[in-house]
């Protein structure tokens, strides 16, 4: 390899080729730094392209500080409001890129996500950012100044950003990287959890609902945190779905998630429709649930006419149907999570600057800190501000 790599002295070394990575070094350049950014893989955003269904939800209209998960909820705020989703959206617009919006704020490309990894190399090249791919790095040192060392070279510079990302998804090359250095220079990681992940069951709930695999239907979700309203997907192992992804965020082990399974139902309205009901029950409520679903539900008074029920009996079925708990026994894991819980505690770096409060000239940013956003842009959103930051 060329010995000019090691001889050269950068302002700025990033680690990692990601929505965070690229984004800060571009503007690190940008502002007159000389920047670099060493990533393992052989190819830039490798999250981003398949993201969004290979259209990149890029970002979200609704973006708060409250659309975030951290042990301190407020770090976020900081950075979200001084780099918006309208900031980041102008500069889409800037490269002509079409977009469209769907339910809830969410902002995908009209294309495909290609056209945001080739937004940021695009940023990158006109501000001078030299892009080093195929560069697995080997160690961390720290002296007069931050040398890194890869396979390819030692990269030295006066500040490190580590934007390497979580654990999710290691077949697209996640490594527990930035953990490991945030751990090498005593800063305190909250240990790593999948987010945004379809939950597994138990064999008794599958026994009885596995069939259903493939189902979906409207339902409210929550654990130990907001409710979410989207759609419910029945798998073969459990359950996932937009509502599954969202609190399984907030889920610990041992607790249960509730699944209200006729959100908006019109319960009065809907006890005088069913008291006049001639149908089983069953039948009368496969006007609004999978007739799939209601044959797999345990309640037996399911089988009886609606309108020989006692009112009480209906309002005990609706009651369940609203009030569905369900006890997982795990996720499906990293594999399949589509962002990491936990990571770089927030105590440990200036909301302003994503600096390291104890290590001058360290930085953390993106996924790889204790900020997980909700499904939607969200998390996108948090690499553009966290990298605009730092």
């Amino acid at each position: 390899m060329p010995n000019a790599v090691a001889e050269t002295v950068w302002d700025v070394v990033v680690l990692g080729a990601g929505a965070a990575g690229l984004f800060c070094a571009a503007t690190a350049a940008a502002g007159g730094a000389r920047v670099v950014v060493v990533e393992h893989n052989s190819k830039p955003g490798k999250k981003i392209r398949i993201s969004g269904g290979g259209r990149c939800n890029f970002t979200n209209r609704e973006v708060t500080h409250r659309n975030f998960l951290s042990a301190n909820p407020d770090f976020a705020r900081s950075a979200l409001q001084r780099y918006t989703p309208q900031d980041f959206l102008d500069l889409v617009d800037r490269y002509g890129i079409a977009w469209h919006e769907k339910t809830l704020g969410q902002l995908f490309c009209d294309g495909s996500a290609q056209q945001i990894i080739d937004l940021l190399m695009q940023e990158c090249t006109a501000a001078g950012v030299e892009v080093h791919l195929d560069t697995p790095v080997l160690g961390v040192e720290r002296g007069e100044v931050f040398t890194v060392h890869t396979q390819r070279a030692p990269y030295s510079a006066s500040r490190l950003v580590v934007a390497s990302g979580g654990l999710s998804i290691p077949s697209l090359g996640a490594t527990g990287i930035g953990y490991d250095i945030a751990r090498q220079f005593g800063v305190r990681v909250i240990e790593p959890e999948p987010a945004l992940v379809p939950v597994v069951c138990d064999s008794v709930w599958s026994e009885r609902y596995g069939a259903l695999a493939g189902v979906s239907l409207d339902v409210e979700a929550e654990a130990d945190g907001p409710a979410f309203r989207e759609h419910l997907l029945f798998t073969h192992k459990g359950l996932s779905g937009p509502a599954i992804l969202q609190a399984s965020s907030y889920w610990h082990r041992e607790t249960d998630l509730t699944v209200d399974l006729l959100p908006g139902a019109d319960d009065p309205q809907l006890y005088e429709q069913l008291r006049d009901d001639r149908r089983i029950l069953r039948n009368a409520l496969a006007d609004l649930l999978p007739s799939r679903l209601l044959q797999q539900w345990p309640d037996e008074r399911l089988e009886h006419k609606a309108i020989d029920l006692k009112k009480s009996d209906v309002h005990d079925v609706l009651s369940g149907l609203h009030r569905w708990l369900v006890r997982p026994i795990g996720t499906e894991g990293f594999a399949k999570a589509e962002v990491t819980r936990g990571g770089v505690d927030t105590t440990e770096l200036s909301s302003k600057t994503m600096e390291c409060r104890h290590v001058p000239g360290l930085y953390f940013i993106g996924e790889v800190v204790d900020v997980t956003g909700w499904l939607g842009g969200y998390n996108f959103q948090w690499a553009w501000s966290s990298a605009a930051a730092a």
